[in-house]
């Protein structure tokens, strides 16, 4: 993917800082580990062994009880004797409630280093945090935005550079382990978590998951500027039946090795380090005890080495939840002997206890303890943890630097997507009088999502006072005389529709911002994908007022605006885009920057008609009936541009594909309009007739250009054999001997796959 010159300035910037001050370590090879790994296994005990399988909450070494901490926080001397030097622990993650200092890290930090160095392996502890859009536990950090808008840039390159911050300012914060990505597939709008992830499609997500993961780890792990990513949620976490967290999904096994498996195989390929199991049951077996999933399929098949992690406490979730065992112990058993090489407890001292009962009774075999230890030890290893647990605070003077910010903002402005713009009413004259409105307007909470500073992201009092809102940056820009606010309404009840209508009256524009409150996993669980009706009351009221009218879509899931959307003259989608999203939206809406993101996902236009974009043509049943076509409100990869785009001829090296052959697609593409813009190009692929009903198009690559009005380019893409796969029958990856259809927007071109038999793949 190429770069623009923006870009490709601050990443020379960055690295020249990094060059500044880094001192990587050697690479260290496999055999160099395994025999640290074999003399350090040699001097442990039992106790040692499942010990380092634990990972409490620091709940557990604080002062106060787990959720209810005392304020300021503080660290327990007893508990810390207890858990790490008594008990062994190996891991540690989370905060207490709320985001800590730089300073109070390196407390943290030290305080356990000192401890876990009282130990007679002295093996050091792993301490894991949810870094996902920035290193968003330590306050003053930099926050991009969160996976679905890093998404909607459709530039891996700008992804691999954000991570490289999370890990930088992670690394800065003393911690080495961030759980991150989600490499779960966003396939139903209802899911709570759908923003943490990637969108729907396979390809885009590994994609996105590889130059993310790339960030964090870098070439060496051990680096005192890179991390250990944590793929998450494995597998299928994220299609469950009721739309609502941690429910049930019933995924046949085709479609979640077509669909689900990608983009942790990618991942996996690119060194990942670590993974962690999906809370859910998957066709009725909770996959942290599905042996065939987390042993036959991600160690023999995906080949993944690393350490294996629970999420939060779902190992005692297998009696509690699920009633799949019937205590605590049996629980513990199925769970590492199906594949788990680490709990995350996390609030209570019986896993290790239980766990060294199970091995002493014969319940889990010595060699299943030995190969979940050598995992975890291997990862410490190669994180560089026996040589420096943590390094020096001026080893990272590039914490929130200015650098980063433009990074940062760079990554909210080309996440932003232009989803309508009537008679071209963006951008706006900076010299209009503007109304904001809206319950999105004049926070921080909704350009961030959950995951910031607290668990839900929910807590204003976090945010720096230098942090813009949408409101703030407006008028930062145009100067406050020039602006004016009304609220409107808050998420779901009417305040003052009626003001903000009779002051639209006076104003060139006005602007409101609508969507979502920031929620996670079962807090933003909902019945009505709907936007609620006070917001669409809000849109109505002001499209009364003859002006026109903007809307911003704050939003983590794509809401449903089917009878607002024609009372809007323009509407631009924001995705959580972190804390430079109030910069980025305002330049957008003012012409500073020309928008370039694309969906990521299918925007539904209705309740009932949540289907992905590669859906198979019975989908549209009575296909010849307008009335059965599927409709989104805004389709996958779509976005608009202040500029406009011509496509030439779509081309093909040859008229067909052979099994060890490769076909060159090209196509020119031409900035039409008056100002610079950036392209997604995106190439699609049908199958015309397959063993199995074929999707209507699968995207099968892709590449955003920037264009100076004038300037035409030539894109052209590869294809293989691999590259037109689908999962058979047999669940192997298989292309079959047929006619294809290449689209490139609505250039069109057909071509033949010759071949005696049907090819297998191993993907």
């Amino acid at each position: 993917m190429r770069n623009t010159p923006f870009l490709f300035f601050l990443i020379l910037i960055w690295s020249s800082c990094m060059n500044e001050t880094q001192t990587p370590n050697p690479a260290k090879t496999t055999g160099q580990f395994d025999q640290q790994i074999a003399e350090i296994m040699a001097g442990m005990t039992l106790e040692d062994k499942v010990g380092e399988m634990t990972q409490l909450s620091i709940d557990m070494l604080s002062v106060g009880e787990p959720y209810n901490l005392d304020k300021p926080h503080q660290l327990d001397p007893e508990k810390l004797e207890k858990m790490l030097v008594d008990l062994r622990v190996g891991s540690i993650l989370n905060v207490g409630g709320y985001a800590y200092s730089r300073e109070h890290w390196y407390e943290i930090m030290t305080a356990i280093k000192g401890y876990s160095d009282k130990k007679a392996s002295k093996i050091p502890v792993l301490y894991g945090i949810d870094a996902i859009h920035g290193t968003n536990y330590t306050l003053g950090a930099t926050l991009y935005p969160q996976q679905a808008g890093l998404a909607a840039t459709w530039n891996t390159n700008l992804v691999t550079e954000l991570g490289k911050i999370t890990a930088y300012e992670t690394r800065a914060s003393y911690i080495p382990w961030t759980f991150s990505p989600v490499c779960d597939l966003g396939r139903d709008p209802r899911w709570p978590r759908l923003w943490e992830g990637f969108g729907e499609d396979p390809l885009l997500a590994s994609d996105m998951a590889v130059a993310l993961t790339r960030g964090y780890q870098g070439e060496d792990p051990s680096d005192p500027y890179q991390v250990a990513a944590c793929l998450k949620h494995y597998v299928g976490y994220s299609r469950p039946l009721t739309g609502m967290d941690r429910t049930q999904a019933w995924i046949p096994e085709r479609q979640l090795r077509e669909y689900f498996l990608p983009p942790f195989k990618a991942a996996i390929d690119a060194g990942a380090l670590s993974i962690m199991i999906n809370s859910g049951d998957v066709n009725g077996i909770p996959t942290h005890i599905d042996k065939y999933v987390l042993t036959d399929i991600l160690r023999g098949e995906l080949g993944f080495e690393g350490l294996a992690v629970t999420d939060w406490e779902d190992i005692k979730y297998l009696f509690t939840r699920h009633r799949v065992a019937k205590d605590h112990k049996e629980a513990i058993a199925l769970a590492i002997n199906a594949g788990i090489d680490m709990s995350m407890v996390p609030n209570d001292a019986d896993f290790p206890l239980l766990l060294k009962q199970c091995v002493e009774e014969g319940l889990v075999p010595m060699a299943r303890i030995d190969e979940s230890v050598t995992r975890i030890l291997r990862v410490k290893l190669k994180l560089g943890l026996f040589d420096n647990m943590f390094y020096e605070p001026e080893n990272y003077p590039k914490f929130n630097s200015p650098e980063f910010e433009e990074l940062a903002y760079q990554g909210a402005l080309e996440s932003l997507v232009l989803l309508k713009n009537k008679d071209n009413v963006l951008p706006l004259d900076k010299s209009s009088r503007i109304l904001v409105t809206g319950p999105t307007a004049n926070s921080m909470i909704p350009l961030n999502g959950g995951w910031t500073w607290v668990w839900q992201g929910n807590e204003e009092s976090y945010f720096a006072d230098d942090e813009q809102t949408i409101l703030e940056a407006i008028q930062q820009l145009l100067g406050a005389d020039q602006v004016s606010y009304v609220q409107g309404c808050t998420y779901d009840e009417t305040v003052d529709i009626n003001e903000a209508a009779r002051a639209a009256k006076s104003v060139d524009a006005v602007v409101v911002c609508i969507g979502e409150f920031s929620y996670t996993e079962f807090e933003g669980n909902l019945y009505d994908l709907n936007l609620p009706e006070a917001q669409q009351n809000l849109v109505r009221a002001l499209s009364a007022s003859d002006k026109p009218v903007i809307l911003v879509l704050t939003e983590g899931r794509p809401r449903i605006i089917r009878e607002i959307v024609e009372l809007a003259d323009a509407i631009i989608l924001s995705a959580y885009t972190g804390n430079q999203g109030g910069r980025a939206i305002a330049s957008i809406l003012f012409g500073d920057h020309n928008p370039s993101g694309k969906l990521p996902y299918t925007y539904p236009g209705a309740a009932n008609a949540l289907i992905p974009y590669d859906y198979r043509a019975t989908d549209q049943y009575g296909i010849d009936n307008e009335k059965y076509k599927i409709r989104p409100q805004f389709e996958f990869g779509y976005g608009l541009s202040y500029t406009t785009f011509e496509y030439g001829d779509l081309t093909l090296s040859g008229n067909t594909l052979t099994p060890d052959g490769t076909l060159e697609v090209r196509i020119s593409v031409t900035n039409t309009g008056t100002r610079t813009g950036k392209e997604v190009v995106q190439l699609y692929a049908a199958d015309l007739v397959a063993s199995i009903a074929p999707s209507v198009r699968r995207l099968r690559g892709y590449e955003k250009i920037s264009l100076e009005p004038g300037e035409t380019k030539s894109v052209s893409f590869t294809l293989q054999a691999r590259d037109l796969a689908f999962v058979g029958l047999d669940n192997k990856w298989q292309t079959e001997p047929g006619s294809f259809e290449l689209q490139i927007q609505e250039k069109k071109i057909i071509f033949d796959f010759e071949s005696d038999s049907v090819i297998f793949f191993e993907k």
